[in-house]
Order: structure tokens, then C-alpha cells, then sequence
């Protein structure tokens, strides 16, 4: 009997970032100890559909048609701790469950909470934030409320409904108008790998950088744009007691650190450590340790600062719930250069992932009433 775990490994998806998902499930599958772990690959297509077989990554990378593939239905199913495959003669079937879930789906049903309500409905345990942390480490609105609460400083912002922009354009411009200044981002918030985002240095370019972000969400959000700021990244390991990394800056080949730069060109450059004096790097270690709290998050996440290059006034920009795990990613570059290689790396987040899946089958999820009052109704 084979003493190793079973970790399912699950890519692609209904996201922009699909193809960001593939590269990370890549990267992640070879890194994993196979004298440990028995791998078991999870696709999903850009249309929804699973491949629960071996070949699913090269499938998907390929953009082969998968027409001709058994069609594979789930149902979350705690008494076996497993997705049930349903066939298509309808009766159920499975094959052994996975001890643990790995999902790397990065954006819209992946690391938006979706699918962690799919793994805690089947009782399955599973890596990184659970539905709360995720929904709002991706819902970039309410993140930065909630980190404004927290006394943790970001940069001044509007947000508002596409629908409102497009029955009220001017009125929408004009009060984004009065409270920020040019040079802006504009962000689907709902989003990440920078898909969506635009920089703004005047109104033309405003009014297209809404419409595209409008493509991706039906939220918008704008962003004070901080001048001549260094982008700095800072990784986050743990549940109810995270560590954080060492800091890194990224030194983007475009403007911003948009996709091309962060997946295309190959032409920008990661310092690590990140050349900061000593309290500006303890305050970055600090706030993303609160941030990481705040939010309700567990197992990972990246949180992205902008850092003023003449007075190091920290903005915390952004927390990533399910950041990259590409060979160039920051987030296991962090950690490398911090003392926890690869390897080890993936070790650490599923036996965090199997803590916090026994601390939460601890709790009661039933309770007896004094007497069966709702039979009666």
C-alpha cells in the first residue's frame, strides 16, 4: 500500500490568466517530490470542461480539441472526501481520492473563492486562502476598504459600476476628476497578471482605459498613480501565524509592470533582496503580515507595495491569494532567496493545507435541539 500522497494538481480554467495557470501547473508538477507525492493532473478548459487525464496539461497548452474526450461531471461528495465523477450512464464513480487539492487557477473561478466552495463542500483539503480570503483578496474594491480599515495606507482611488460609466459618462469622469490626478491606473478589480490594467496620463486615454477594464468586470476601479515609484513584492507563507519573506523589487521592461512585461518580453529584472533601508523593509514585512490577517487569508499570498523613491512612503497595492508559479515568479523566487528552496516550498503549503483542514473538521457542524420542535412544522 503506497504511503505517498495524492495531490491533485488543477490548471487552466474559465480565466484571461488561463495560460499564466498552465505554466505555473508546469512548474509546480515537475518541483513536486514524486518519491512523496502521487500527482494527479486536473484541466479545465477555457470553456469549463475537465480533463481528469494525464495527458490534460499538454491538451490544453496544445488548444487540442477535446470533442471527442469522455465529458467529466462532479459532485462534491464529503462522505467520500472527494469529486464524484457521475459517467455518462449516470452512476456514480470515482477513482481514489486526493489527500489534497492544489489549485492554480489563478483569476476568475480559481482565485476568486468559487472553486475553494467546490473543495469545502467536498470536504477536501486544499492550498491557499479559503473562500472569504480569496473573494476578497480578489475583489480588489472591497480589499482596500477592508485594508483601509486596518490603518494599512494604499493609494486613493474611485470605483464605481461599468453600467454607471456608460449611462453616465461624464458625470462618472468628472468625480474621478476631483479626487485624483493624472497619471491614473485603470483596473477591472476582479482580475490579476495585470490583464485589463491601463495607465491613464490624460482623459482620452482615461475614457479607453474604462472601457477596456469594463471588458473584463463589471466593477471599475481607478488609482492614484504614485510618480516615480519602485514596485516591491513581498512574500507571505503560513496560516494563523505567517512569516513573511524578503523583499524584491521588480524593474519592469514597459512603463508598468503589465503582462508583456511580467510574462512576454523577458526583459524585466527582479533585484532580490530588494535595496531598501532596514526599517522600510520591516514595515513592508509588517504590513504584509497584517494584510494577510485582515483579510482572512491562509496557506500563501504575494502582496505587491509601491515604494516613493525620494521618501520610501509605502503603499501596499495589492494581495495576491494564488500568485504565479512560474519558474520567473516572484513568489517562489522570494522564498528561495529567504532560505526555503522550491521543493521545500510545495512541502510546506500542503502540510499547511492538511493544519487547516483539521482545524476546521474540529468545529461542531451540527446541533441537537432540545427536542425535535421541527418535525411538528
Amino acid at each position: 500500500m503506497s504511503s505517498k500522497l495524492r495531490i491533485g494538481v488543477i490548471f487552466g480554467g474559465r480565466s484571461a490568466e488561463h495560460e499564466v495557470s498552465l505554466v505555473s501547473a508546469t512548474s509546480v508538477i515537475n518541483a513536486l517530490d514524486k518519491t512523496k507525492y502521487d500527482v494527479v493532473p486536473i484541466g479545465i478548459n477555457p470553456e469549463g470542461r475537465w480533463l481528469s487525464t494525464a495527458e490534460a496539461l499538454s491538451l490544453l497548452k496544445q488548444k487540442a480539441s477535446i470533442d471527442n474526450l469522455p465529458e467529466h461531471v462532479f459532485v462534491p461528495d464529503p462522505h467520500h472526501k472527494a469529486l464524484m465523477e457521475i459517467n455518462s450512464s449516470a452512476s456514480p464513480s470515482t477513482s481514489k481520492p486526493v489527500d489534497v487539492v492544489f489549485p492554480l487557477i489563478h483569476g476568475t473561478y480559481g482565485e476568486d473563492g468559487t472553486i475553494q466552495g467546490l473543495f469545502e463542500l467536498a470536504d477536501i483539503p486544499y492550498v491557499g486562502a479559503g473562500v472569504l480570503g480569496s473573494a476578497v483578496g480578489m475583489d480588489k474594491v472591497i480589499q482596500k476598504q477592508l485594508l483601509k480599515q486596518a490603518k494599512i495606507p494604499v493609494t486613493p482611488d474611485v470605483s464605481f459600476l461599468f453600467s454607471q460609466y456608460t449611462s453616465s459618462e461624464k458625470k462618472t469622469v468628472a468625480s474621478i476628476e476631483r479626487v485624483l490626478t493624472y497619471p491614473m491606473f485603470v483596473k477591472p478589480p476582479n482580475l490579476g497578471s495585470s490583464v485589463g490594467i491601463s495607465k491613464a496620463h490624460n482623459r482620452k486615454e482615461l475614457l479607453e482605459a474604462i472601457e477596456l477594464a469594463g471588458q473584463y468586470d463589471r466593477k471599475v476601479l481607478v488609482e492614484q498613480g504614485v510618480k516615480i515609484a519602485r514596485e516591491i513584492e513581498c512574500s507571505v507563507l503560513g496560516n494563523d501565524d505567517p512569516i513573511a519573506s524578503i523583499p524584491g523589487e521588480i524593474i519592469p521592461s514597459n512603463e508598468f509592470y503589465d503582462y508583456d512585461a511580467k510574462y512576454v518580453d523577458g526583459k524585466s529584472k527582479a533585484e532580490i533582496p530588494a535595496k531598501l533601508p532596514r526599517p522600510v523593509i520591516k514595515k513592508i514585512q509588517q504590513y504584509a503580515l497584517a494584510a494577510f490577517k485582515v483579510l482572512d487569508c491562509a496557506g500563501m499570498a504575494r502582496v505587491d507595495f509601491l515604494v516613493t523613491r525620494k521618501t520610501n512612503r509605502v503603499y501596499l497595492n495589492e494581495i495576491n491569494t494564488l500568485p504565479g508559479f512560474t519558474s520567473i515568479s516572484m513568489y517562489p523566487k522570494l522564498w528561495q532567496e529567504s532560505g526555503i528552496g522550491y521543493p521545500d516550498l510545495l512541502d510546506r503549503l500542503i502540510t499547511l493545507a492538511l493544519e487547516r483542514s483539521a482545524s476546521r473538521k474540529s468545529l461542531k457542524t451540527t446541533y441537537q435541539p432540545k427536542n425535535d420542535w421541527y418535525k411538528k412544522s
